[in-house]
């Protein structure tokens, strides 16, 4: 591979990284699936968390997550 053998450190950086995610490249093109739907889930998890700081009763905050975004 002529990429692998040109010795620039940004190129390696990039062709590591292709290897790393290949698998979940791959699936994206193939299937079109993402983890948008996982990492929208964790931002309103984390905006009910800075509504709600202080809360002693983590079992309450647990059930109002649950029924907010079940």
């Amino acid at each position: 591979n002529e990429v692998e053998k040109f010795d620039y450190m940004e190129f390696n950086k990039v062709l590591d990284t292709f290897s790393n995610h290949s698998t979940t490249i791959i699936n994206y093109f193939e299937e079109r699936l993402t983890n948008a739907s996982a990492e929208s889930f964790n931002a309103k998890i984390k905006a009910f968390r800075s509504q709600l700081r202080g809360v002693a009763d983590l079992k309450f905050f647990m059930f109002r997550l649950a029924r907010l975004y079940a």
